[in-house]
């Protein structure tokens, strides 16, 4: 292919892209395929010749489609959104077609730069006090990843990346029982160990940890010779929306000296609406470490996740590998490459700087506002409804509730709401039941669709009768 029929290829392809988002309404949500239905349609060998785009592209809608879940549908309420507005698209489309690798400040200064103004931008939108700095990663894994690494070398005196665990004892990281299962591999990829995971019932209304236990579970393990490590923390868990409450936790950290992550990757995103910040944010200035996903509620395509640090130096001295062909002579500047697990790095940036200036933040904030009050209604609707019970409250835009039955009853109710493709939603597990959840957080959703899953789920569940 050459860049004139490049040209010709990219216009169709985004025209399909404006025909698909403004038709999606007329799809199914969840992929309705068999498991390995697409794959026996794609042949086993690879092409020996050269094949036309055209016929590529007609697999593609004749293949590959039929088999998509459509993340980006206005019916979508399972898990947490991966949005993807049109301003961060046509910034993807331009850091695909330059294609720079954005390790180093010399690789790309744009790319350096511009991250560091977004990631500036972003600390004043959540309301974080000045001096925190930061970094884009690719997800909340990769920078809760970074956090455990650095909570080891901090309680080892950084000296553990050079010599191992080995011989050193049990060092240990505490947490909610409610954090995402990505904190759980976190411990096993930096050589901690399952058993070495701490978590705290959650309890209360936001399902949070009890200080008073987090801090009887340090003490126990300095008086039974393990080493603290560090504390991590949630405001808006996956499985039902947990929040710590963040003040007695920095309190608890401060007085056994360890270093603190908070785990904020779909609700920091409505802390950019300052009346949710007393209820889920006061205390977050005190960590060292805070996570959150603009690529989740904030409308930014996958993948953009921001890690903001109060002092980014413990995380360097983890990180930080500087062979003689990396380094930058002259001025000082940052590589950011330093600050994350992979050396190669997007220019992520670019779609931050896009979605933020093309919306305003007047405009971000009144699309999550609106979210979590039609997810409260929502609510209200579905207790309404005869037998049907409220699990837990909405927590921002996101609840559960239970169908009468048993949880054989839940899995199938969840089933045949996503067989019917109207909506889609997921199960989840809470205080030892299976719960039916549902999060709003679509970019495009709109009242009607969030108030549909009330119709969707009392149809479908008098269907099953």
């Amino acid at each position: 292919m050459d860049w004139d029929e490049f040209s010709g290829w990219s216009k169709q392809i985004t025209d399909w892209g404006a025909q698909y988002h403004k038709g999606l309404r007329d799809r199914p949500v969840r992929a309705q395929t068999a498991p390995g239905q697409i794959a026996a349609q794609i042949p086993v060998q690879p092409p020996q010749q050269p094949e036309d785009m055209a016929a590529i592209l007609q697999d593609f809608d004749d293949i590959i489609m039929p088999g998509m879940t459509h993340w980006q549908h206005p019916r979508f309420f399972a898990y947490f959104p991966a949005n993807a507005t049109p301003p961060s698209i046509l910034a993807e489309q331009l850091v695909n077609t330059i294609a720079a690798q954005c390790m180093l400040w010399q690789t790309s200064p744009a790319a350096t730069e511009l991250e560091g103004v977004m990631v500036a931008w972003l600390r004043q939108a959540l309301g974080l006090e000045d001096g925190f700095t930061g970094v884009i990663q690719d997800s909340a894994s990769s920078a809760t990843l970074s956090a455990v690494l650095t909570m080891r070398e901090r309680a080892t005196g950084f000296t553990s990346n050079r010599t191992g665990l080995a011989g050193r004892g049990a060092l240990r990281i505490y947490c909610s029982d409610q954090v995402h299962t990505s904190i759980d591999r976190a411990i096993w990829v930096a050589g901690i160990g399952q058993d070495n995971l701490v978590k705290i019932p959650g309890a209360g209304p936001h399902h949070a940890m009890d200080p008073a236990d987090l801090d009887a579970a340090i003490r126990a393990d300095i008086a039974a010779g393990h080493t603290p490590a560090g504390i991590i923390a949630i405001t808006g868990g996956t499985g039902v929306g947990a929040c710590d409450d963040l003040d007695p936790i920095i309190k608890i950290a401060k007085t056994h000296d360890l270093y603190t992550h908070l785990d904020a990757a779909w609700a920091g995103s409505a802390m950019i609406c300052p009346e949710f910040r007393d209820a889920y944010w006061h205390g977050v200035d005190g960590f060292d470490s805070i996570v959150f996903n603009p690529h989740k509620w904030l409308g930014a395509q996958f993948d953009c996740s921001i890690q903001f640090l109060r002092d980014a130096t413990p995380q360097l001295n983890t990180l930080k590998i500087e062979p003689e062909y990396l380094k930058t002579s002259g001025d000082a500047v940052t590589n950011y490459s330093e600050w994350t697990i992979p050396l190669g790095r997007r220019f992520r940036a670019l779609k931050l700087w896009f979605l933020i200036r093309s919306y305003g933040m007047t405009g971000l904030q009144e699309r999550i506002r609106n979210h979590v009050a039609w997810a409260q209604e929502l609510c209200e609707a579905i207790r309404a409804l005869p037998g049907f019970e409220i699990s837990t409250e909405p927590v921002l835009s996101l609840f559960s509730f239970r169908c009468p039955g048993d949880d054989q009853t839940q899995q199938k109710l969840v089933d045949a709401i996503n067989d019917d493709g109207r909506i889609y939603l997921t199960q989840g597990a809470f205080q030892g039941q299976k719960i039916i959840r549902v999060q709003v957080g679509q970019f495009d959703t709109t009242r009607d669709d969030v108030m549909s899953v009330a119709t969707v789920v009392q149809e479908v569940w008098e269907s099953m009768r």
